[in-house]
């Protein structure tokens, strides 16, 4: 196939595969669907900049370019790249809350993350098990969660470091704001209430509401982000209107669209000195590796939003469309994004037919940025800490433990990532990954052999042999066989090895020649072709084998050779 064919363009740029067909009727969806997250959007990506440290117009700039670009490379109908919560973990514990870097951080993800969908390392997603990715979500969600209690209670000076945050978190106590206290549990309250009147909409059990007032209660319930921050700017702002300074508010922020240029190569430290490309890149290498990683970790919520709608996506073109956005992000000043899990849930249950939703949604975050920042001054900080603390409570999945508790090898991936990623969040992806690893090294390096005893010894290798299982197999072999008074023949069933290599060849050779030494047999039976034909070419002396476990016994009861 051309690489210069229709076909191939069309798999670089989806959107050649929908707009031909495009129609009123997906418009009218995309509008309300990219409308609906648009408003849930903001005020997240407002609350996110805390998050990474960064003030909370870096939160806007990151949710620009995300729905423009998944819009021409993006797979899935549903995705929504943005700020997320983990994401602006991560960003926060690479450059720790330094816009200049933020941003260039932004443009070697992006890099990286481009590079690897262009050599088609996708795949590498394979290997990244499921109890890592919930013991990764479930540890940052505690993490971010916890951080944001501070807000809530109108706190200054807590670090950001987990186990000191809980520290003076608690050692500060008597010092919390009451306006605050109030206003923070009073928008926590709000939010869990519309959170869960939606979920009973679906529900049996769900109040009898018409049908108009069902559209009213889910459309407020979907809006609930920025309609209560909203509210709360506006108590906030009465209160300040008669010099009141009841509540912790955002503050100054910069008003007006960012200007659209490189990304800075360079950054100025506090007391002036400048720190090179060089010298940034060279200290937070292993960091920035980290972030890239998690942001291909976000690749499932492409998955799974495919999955529930019917359709399936391409992880490549996913990580592209990351990568890439990441990349023109860095143009306009943003910090690192990825796939939203809820803003995609969002999308999602609205009704979007095509990825178009996301031109309005990023249209939506254009018009805040030109007109409402001077409104965004006075959101309580205790309204975004309400918003962060909603969005990420549902990522603390309690009952996958229960699950995994059955599964116990999952659990241990699960629980050393979990507790990990409290020392440091990218830290606990490794160790996850880590541990699943060895955890696959160790089935293929120990593979289960099943025996039974008719006379001669049958063993059956419950999976393909590799040089990892070389010196298990014999030592099995060995024990139960060959040092035996007197020694015991063997039959080898190997109807579930497809593979096998040179050295287990070379043990093979070795096991053949102890055995003939010992008078007894090796005998292999169920070889598979393409095994017995390595097998065959390896020109091993001895070679006995069977069509099965019965006629290799039949064959040391008559003693016979083989044909």
């Amino acid at each position: 196939m051309s690489c210069c064919s229709y076909s191939t363009l069309r798999a670089w740029l989806p959107i050649l595969s929908w707009l031909p067909r495009y129609n009123l009727k997906w418009l009218q969806m995309d509008v309300l669907a990219g409308i609906t997250v648009g408003l849930t959007a903001v005020p997240q990506a407002l609350a996110y900049a805390e998050i990474a440290g960064l003030p909370v117009q870096y939160g806007l700039y990151s949710a620009i370019m995300g729905g423009f670009i998944y819009t021409l490379l993006g797979t899935s109908k549903d995705v929504t790249l943005g700020p997320t919560a983990i994401m602006s973990l991560l960003c926060f514990s690479v450059v720790g809350g330094q816009p200049h870097r933020a941003v260039l951080l932004s443009c070697l993800c992006g890099l990286i993350q481009a590079t690897m969908a262009l050599l088609r390392l996708g795949f590498l997603l394979d290997f990244i098990s499921f109890p890592v990715i919930k013991g990764f979500t479930c540890a940052a969600a505690v993490t971010i969660g916890f951080g944001q209690v501070k807000n809530i209670l109108g706190l200054k000076g807590i670090p950001h470091e987990f186990s000191l945050a809980v520290y003076y978190t608690f050692y500060k106590i008597p010092e919390a704001r009451i306006g605050d206290v109030v206003l923070g549990l009073l928008c926590l309250g709000v939010l869990v209430m519309l959170l869960f009147m939606k979920a009973t909409l679906g529900s049996d059990d769900s109040p009898p509401y018409s049908r108009v007032a069902r559209k009213l209660v889910w459309a407020v319930a979907t809006t609930r982000n920025a309609l209560v921050v909203m509210a709360a700017a506006i108590v906030a702002y009465s209160w300040e209107a008669y010099d009141h300074h009841v509540f912790s508010i955002t503050g100054e922020s910069t008003q007006g669209l960012p200007p659209f240029r490189l990304p800075p190569t360079s950054d100025t430290t506090a007391n002036g000195s400048i720190v090179s490309f060089g010298e940034i890149v060279e200290v937070k290498s292993t960091y920035r590796i980290s972030v890239s990683f998690e942001c291909w970790l976000n690749v499932p919520s492409c998955f799974s939003s495919a999955s529930q709608n019917g359709y399936r996506i391409d992880a490549n073109q996913e990580l592209l469309a990351i990568g890439v956005t990441n990349i023109m992000g860095s143009f306009v000043s943003a910090y690192p994004v990825t796939g939203s899990f809820g803003r995609t849930a969002v999308n999602s249950q609205t009704g979007v037919c095509t990825p178009a939703g996301g031109i309005v949604t990023s249209a939506i975050v254009l018009l805040s940025l030109a007109f409402l920042m001077p409104a965004f001054y006075y959101i309580p900080k205790a309204s975004l800490a309400a918003v962060i603390i909603c969005a990420v409570a549902p990522m603390v999945d309690y009952r996958i433990v229960t699950k995994m508790w059955r599964i116990q090898l999952d659990l241990l991936p699960f629980v050393v990532t979990f507790l990990t990623s409290f020392w440091q969040v990218q830290y606990g992806i490794i160790a996850g990954v880590a541990v699943s690893g060895a955890l696959l090294l160790y089935n293929v390096a120990r593979p289960q052999i099943k025996m039974w005893d008719h006379g001669m010894l049958v063993m059956e290798p419950s999976s393909g042999l590799s040089f990892p299982a070389t010196e298990y197999l014999s030592h099995i072999i060995h024990t139960q066989a060959l040092q035996a008074f007197p020694p015991r023949s063997v039959v080898l069933d190997c109807h579930h090895v497809s593979t096998i290599d040179y050295t287990v060849i070379t043990e093979l050779r070795d096991l053949l020649a102890q055995f003939k030494l010992r008078n007894v047999q090796l005998i292999f039976s169920r070889l598979q072709p393409s095994v017995l034909e390595v097998l065959l070419a390896a020109d091993l002396q001895a070679l006995r084998y069977t069509d099965s476990v019965e006629a290799a016994l039949q064959l040391e009861s008559e003693n016979l050779p083989d044909d």
